[in-house]
C-alpha cells in the first residue's frame, strides 16, 4: 500500500472525528481538554484498525453488521442530550449563561472517540487481508487523525464564540447527523 493510499484512508477515517471535534470545540474552553480530545480521537482511530487487524476476518461480518447501529446509538444519545440542553440554554438565555455552556466531560470525549472510530475496525480487517505492515499504518492514521481533530477543535472554538448558546445546538445536530449517515450508509449502501 502506498503512502498516498494510506493518507487517503487516514483522512477518510478521520472525517467523523473532525466533525465531532468541531462540535466539541464550540463548547470547550480549556486548551488541555481540547488537546486531550484530539489525542483520544487519534489514539482510538489508530487502535481500532489494530484491533481489527488481529480479529481478522473471523469477526468481520459481525463488525460490519453492528458498527453502524452502535455509532448511531452512541452519537444519537450524546447529540440528543446536547440538543435538549442547548434548547434549555437558548430559552433561558442571558449574558452570563452564554459563557457557561457545558463542555463535554472526559467520559463523553472517550465515548465519542470510540463511536467515531468503530468503522476503522473493518479497515483493520482489510489491512490483515492485504498484509499491510500494521504498526506504521496505524501510527500514521493516528497522527493524521490527531492533527485533523486538533484543527477541528480549535476551529470549533471560533464557531462557538460566534454562535454562543446556539453552538451546542448545532453541535448536537451534527453528532446526530453523523450517526444517521453512518447507519444509512452502512445499512443501505454497503
Amino acid at each position: 500500500m502506498s503512502i498516498i493510499e494510506l493518507f487517503l484512508i487516514a483522512v477518510g477515517l478521520s472525517m467523523d472525528a473532525f466533525a465531532v471535534s468541531i462540535s466539541n470545540g464550540t463548547v470547550i474552553r480549556n486548551r488541555k481538554k481540547a488537546v486531550f480530545a484530539a489525542v483520544m480521537f487519534g489514539v482510538f482511530q489508530a487502535g481500532m484498525p489494530l484491533i481489527g487487524y488481529f480479529l481478522g476476518s473471523a469477526f468481520a461480518e459481525f463488525i460490519t453488521r453492528y458498527a453502524p447501529i452502535i455509532a448511531l446509538g452512541v452519537l444519537g444519545i450524546i447529540g440528543g442530550k446536547m440538543i435538549v440542553e442547548s434548547i434549555g440554554d437558548i430559552r433561558n438565555k442571558d449574558k452570563e449563561q452564554e459563557s457557561s455552556l457545558k463542555e463535554p466531560g472526559i467520559g463523553t470525549i472517550m465515548i465519542q472517540a470510540v463511536a467515531t472510530s468503530i468503522d476503522a475496525l473493518v479497515v483493520g480487517v482489510s489491512f490483515a487481508a492485504m498484509s499491510v505492515q500494521i504498526v506504521p499504518a496505524v501510527c500514521f492514521i493516528g497522527v493524521v487523525t490527531f492533527i485533523i481533530s486538533l484543527v477541528g477543535v480549535f476551529g470549533g472554538v471560533k464557531f462557538g464564540q460566534l454562535l454562543g448558546a446556539k453552538a451546542s445546538l448545532m453541535g448536537g445536530i451534527v453528532l446526530v447527523c453523523i450517526g444517521l449517515k453512518t447507519f444509512i450508509q452502512n445499512i443501505f449502501f454497503a
